[in-house]
């Protein structure tokens, strides 16, 4: 080996030598790619403190010179001044958040386990409509949801939110293709053993697709927390905590600075959610993989 192999990297059982050049080079393209991505960030981090003066200052500033906590004090106080309790909203966002992604996660792992470990009549043609499926925008099916939520009599209520998230393709997708890298033999010898298709599913195949469920509820969870109700929910007992932040930054300049603190206080929790999952994800993605 050339003496100016100097890095040894590993992961898992395997060896990766690489010069230090190369991987200078490497880490300092991440590094800059990475800084470009978490500037949104630090910047919604400082808009989030500054007073309004520099929050309308020309040219605007990164980064805030005189920190204060006023934005958040006066997001306080509206929020105490809801003719609905604030708990209210939160409990709503809570109630659709959770059921909506423990419900997806369970029914895309319950539909894709049939797709990867079976073959039966029409099962490449559903697999097929799946995929097909992933080609429309949800602008496109928005419609054809909003009718089906109607004819069910469900508008106005959580579950015409909940239930079309269950329905989400990519999990499903996603789902069966970690689900195809089990090998056959390890199902096999479990119904030897005696084993049944739910308890095969729950000891065998659900803790194997850990980093695909473990993706699929940092996909979901961000885009549940983030609904407003849209054209589903009317009553003000049923919004989400989305709607009732958007409705307190409705009230102009004079609201900027609030305005600032709802855009941290709705990121905040998705991106806790990511920081705490995503070493599990990448931990189960290099160790957890089987093949045949």
């Amino acid at each position: 080996m050339s003496t100016k192999v100097l890095g040894t990297f590993r992961l898992g059982k395997r060896r990766l030598n690489r010069s230090f050049s190369v991987s200078f080079l490497l880490f300092g393209l991440l590094a800059v790619f990475g800084s470009f991505m978490v500037l949104p960030l630090i910047y919604t981090v400082n808009n989030a403190f500054k007073p309004l003066d520099e929050l309308f200052i020309f040219p605007p500033r990164f980064f805030v010179n005189n920190p204060t906590f006023d934005n958040f004090y006066d997001l306080v106080a509206l929020m105490g001044n809801s003719w609905v309790p604030f708990s209210r909203y939160i409990a709503n966002t809570l109630l659709i958040t959770s059921v909506g992604t423990a419900g997806h996660i369970l029914l895309a792992s319950a539909a894709a386990y049939p797709l990867a470990k079976y073959r039966f009549p029409g099962s490449k043609m559903l697999f097929t409509i799946v995929v097909l499926s992933l080609m429309f925008s949800p602008h496109v099916t928005a419609i054809p949801n909003y009718m089906v939520m109607s004819w069910l009599g469900w508008i106005n209520t959580h579950a015409a939110i909940i239930v079309p998230s269950l329905a989400f393709s990519l999990g499903l997708f996603l789902m069966k293709q970690f689900m195809e890298q089990i090998p056959d033999a390890l199902l096999e010898a479990a119904k030897i053993d005696g084993a049944s298709e739910y308890r095969i599913f729950w000891t065998i195949i659900m803790p194997n697709v850990k980093p695909a469920w473990l993706t699929l509820m940092i996909l979901q969870f961000p885009a549940l927390w983030g609904t407003d109700g849209g054209n589903f929910i009317y009553s003000e007992n049923l919004k989400p905590l989305n709607y009732a932040l958007s409705q307190i930054i409705q009230g102009g300049i004079a609201r900027a600075g609030v305005g600032a603190a709802v855009a941290l206080v709705i990121m905040i929790v998705p991106i806790s959610l990511f920081i705490v999952s995503q070493s599990s994800v990448i931990q189960t993605m290099a160790t957890s993989g089987m093949k045949d």
